[in-house]
């Protein structure tokens, strides 16, 4: 690309963009401002240009934050007519420093509404779940029961547990699978391993279990929500260590290409029965080995895990022996690199 291009290529890109851009000079002027970030902080071109960050943002302490501290930032800024955009800053070595402002009012609406959601329905299937499980317990009281009656009594409170567990789970699950808006950026694979690694250190050490990582340098870039994909990677990793026999490595293993990236956890526990393999991502599903059985879980695991790998464009399989462990790997289609 020649630079004539490469000029054309961003002018277009800086007055297209529905992102805010500004930059501001080595002496703090601002020096350029794209049409979308003169809506969002509802100012004209000319009135900004040539003038310092503290003469037109003086009243907004993010905006200002982000134009006067050092090195890159990441600051929730208040736009007018009551938006949220999220401010990103980074400086250069000429003393250049840009701003991108990016409008995520509808998102974090979006956001909200999903938690209100979750807990309202969570709640009120809580409530009669809550009510089961005290009749069930209540049963016993009222006379002997008889080994089979008391059998029935045991699954019957079992599975109110199990239920009341599950019972946020199962509108995030249906909220993933409708097909609702999640975020869309570009997910560093390696970070969000360190980060679950970091969260079930704690776990592993407990089980004197030992958490091997093995991660390419530089993993390819994926797009994304990246709590989603860490949500992923947490529960396959902490079902590795729940379901790993004691002084075993866990491993985890990341690579890719400019393609496709994968994510592996291979552990060396319980295993699964190649007659249940196939259902392990259904929903609700619970081995019927007793050592699985006895580990509380709701099996909704791996159906989210499921679900947010199919959302990203993805995939994700499972591999297992009887006795001698099981591995589970999923891909997900990366942003190849423009050479």
């Amino acid at each position: 690309m020649s630079d004539e291009t490469a000029t054309q290529f961003y002018e277009f890109i800086f007055r297209t963009t529905a992102d805010g851009i500004l930059t501001t000079n080595s002496n703090n002027m601002i020096q350029q401002i794209n049409p979308a970030a003169a809506a969002m902080l509802a100012v004209t071109v000319e009135d900004v240009l040539g003038k310092s960050p503290q003469h037109c943002f003086g009243q907004n302490m993010a905006m200002m934050n982000l134009f006067t501290r050092s090195g890159d930032q990441v600051l929730d800024v208040r736009l007018p007519k009551r938006r949220l955009a999220v401010g990103i800053a980074t400086s250069f070595k000429d003393g250049t420093r840009l701003v991108v402002l990016q409008d995520v009012t509808e998102q974090r609406d979006l956001e909200s509404r999903r938690e209100a959601l979750i807990s309202s329905v969570a709640h009120d299937l809580r409530n009669p779940i809550s009510a089961l499980d005290g009749f069930a317990e209540l049963i016993g009281k009222f006379g002997p029961l008889n080994d089979q009656q008391q059998h029935f009594v045991n699954r019957l409170r079992q599975t109110t547990t199990k239920l009341y567990d599950v019972a946020g789970e199962l509108v995030d699950l249906a909220w993933i699978q409708a097909g609702m808006p999640m975020p869309h950026v570009p997910i560093q694979i390696a970070q969000i391993i360190d980060r679950v690694v970091g969260q079930l250190t704690t776990l592993a050490y407990g089980r004197h279990i030992t958490i091997a990582v093995s991660v390419q340098s530089p993993m390819p870039i994926v797009m994304g929500d990246p709590e989603r994909i860490q949500t992923a990677i947490y529960q396959i990793l902490e079902n590795a260590l729940i379901y790993s026999f004691s002084e075993q490595t866990v491993a985890i293993h990341a690579w890719g290409d400019d393609h496709e990236a994968y994510c592996s956890v291979a552990d060396r526990g319980i295993g699964i029965s190649d007659d249940e393999l196939s259902a392990i991502f259904d929903r609700l599903y619970r081995s019927r080995d007793e050592r699985v059985r006895e580990i509380p879980g709701g099996g909704l695991g791996l159906t989210i895990t499921k679900a947010i790998i199919k959302r990203h464009g993805g995939d994700i399989w499972a591999s297992s022996n009887l006795n001698e462990g099981s591995t589970f790997t999923f891909m997900l289609p990366t942003v190849a690199n423009s050479k």
